[in-house]
């Protein structure tokens, strides 16, 4: 079996970490290897930098900086964990990829469109992800989900404005990127959204499930 690449993204809130525990499931059902992984982080390089990232107060860097963290972080991800579970035929599922950055620090954060298409070049070059899933909602709606009792707040406490800025900067990414990208709705049951969120995989992979 060759192996894919899926991404999960989204506001914070939205809902991520509960559906690709679900779809893992299932797709090991199917037969699949399943590597489950997020960013920043998920290799040990990477991992020592997301509390740089995501604790602390919310202007400790400035937009630019927490880019250069976040493909850092990316590279030590790939080159460590991503790229071999793909070449071993894994499904890797990541929670946020590069979209984030460019959503995150590029537009909401202000750092820049070009800075960030630059370092994705650099960094990433022709490693997207096979298929992402865009979770949308309110920022609002996630805002009042998202989950502070592990301390990592920085970006929540950015506020509802900063929220909303993401949220259109992921439908813009979808918009440009229509072969990569589904907007999946967030909103309704955990069951209502693991339903679109299988039947999107099954339209754009479909060998996953075969």
């Amino acid at each position: 079996m060759t192996g894919a690449f899926i991404s999960f993204e989204g506001g914070d809130g939205a809902g991520k970490s509960t559906q690709i525990k679900i779809l893992a499931e299932r797709l090991r059902a199917a037969g699949r290897e399943i590597v489950q992984t997020r960013e920043p982080g998920g290799s040990d390089g990477g991992e020592a930098i997301r509390s740089l990232i995501v604790k602390g107060d919310k202007d400790r860097w400035s937009a630019l900086t927490e880019a250069l963290l976040m493909y850092a972080s990316r590279r030590d991800h790939l080159e460590t964990k991503i790229l071999p579970a793909l070449a071993k035929g894994s499904v890797v599922i990541t929670d946020r990829f590069a979209d984030s950055s460019m959503a995150y620090q590029g537009v909401a954060g202000g750092a820049g469109a070009d800075k960030l298409e630059a370092l994705h070049q650099l960094v990433v070059g022709d490693h997207d992800p096979d298929l992402t899933l865009i979770l949308d909602a309110p920022a609002e709606d996630g805002l009042q989900r998202a989950d502070a009792s592990n301390g990592e707040t920085r970006f929540e406490e950015k506020g509802a404005a900063f929220q909303r800025s993401v949220r259109d900067a992921f439908l813009e990414i979808a918009r440009r990127a229509p072969e990569r990208c589904v907007v999946i709705d967030a909103r309704g049951t955990i069951d209502a959204v693991a339903a679109r969120v299988e039947e999107a995989v099954k339209q754009r992979l479909p060998a996953l499930f075969a």
